[in-house]
């Protein structure tokens, strides 16, 4: 777990970094009292992801050398069988999940600097 700074707002996150781990991300699971963010560290700057069998909706914040490039607002849960889930896409070697509608709530925009500590 580590701490991660935006906008004058700390997350608590969870840090996930194994395939298989960024494959389940925020599947059947919500986030509690131990951590209210979840942090992908990726290979490679261009990826996608999808809400498949989330359980809440979620804001998805890429970064790029600790600079927001782009955030989707709102992405809600998909539970299509055919995994016909809609794609949300960006660049960055980091991507953050979040609860729906903190990103909008706490201001964040893409241009804006990151900062990880523990």
């Amino acid at each position: 777990m580590i701490q991660t700074k935006i906008n004058n707002h700390i997350f608590k996150t969870k840090v996930v970094t194994s395939p298989k781990n960024i494959k389940n991300g925020m599947m059947k699971r919500k986030f509690d009292n131990n951590f209210d963010s979840m942090l992908f560290v990726m290979n490679g700057p261009y990826h996608s992801f999808w809400m498949k069998n989330c359980i809440i909706p979620l804001d998805v914040i890429f970064i790029h050398n600790k600079i927001i490039t782009g955030i989707h607002h709102n992405c809600p849960p998909c539970f299509d069988i055919n995994e016909n889930c809609t794609r949300y896409s960006g660049v960055g070697e980091l991507v953050i999940e979040v609860k729906s509608g903190t990103c909008k709530k706490l201001g964040l925009m893409p241009g804006q600097t990151v900062k990880f500590f523990r």
